[in-house]
């Protein structure tokens, strides 16, 4: 089984994503891999997002998906911090889909004390 489904699968089973979540991912994958093969543009490509406690530098959360699921994992990025409002998701998707590489968004909630990263690496 590869890397990426376990990690779909494991967080349906932890309850991070929804088991219809679960399943959209895990189309996406396959759709993306047919046979063995990357896709494209996308090959070797990672979609990372990075949660961390501003206090103490400590990860909260750290997600790594393929590029080739980044359309699922910005719609289900932007349900789960709605607050981010300023942020055009379109745009963003364009610049991936163009190569745009490294720090994509960082964003620092003083309320909670996290500062929220997206990366392609």
């Amino acid at each position: 089984m590869s890397e990426e489904r376990t990690r779909i699968l494991q967080m349906v089973n932890e309850g991070k994503i929804s088991a219809e979540e679960g399943a959209r991912l895990l189309s996406a994958l396959r759709e993306s891999t047919p046979k063995g093969k990357s896709s494209g543009g996308t090959a070797g490509r990672w979609f990372r997002v990075r949660v961390t406690d501003v206090e103490t530098g400590r990860t909260k959360v750290n997600v790594n998906l393929p590029l080739s699921l980044v359309n699922v994992a910005i719609k289900m990025g932007a349900r789960f911090a709605p607050e981010i409002n300023d942020i055009d998701w379109d745009e963003l998707m364009q610049a991936i889909r163009e190569g745009a590489e490294g720090k994509l968004v960082e964003v620092q909630d003083s309320e909670d004390g996290e500062c929220v990263e997206v990366f392609v690496e």
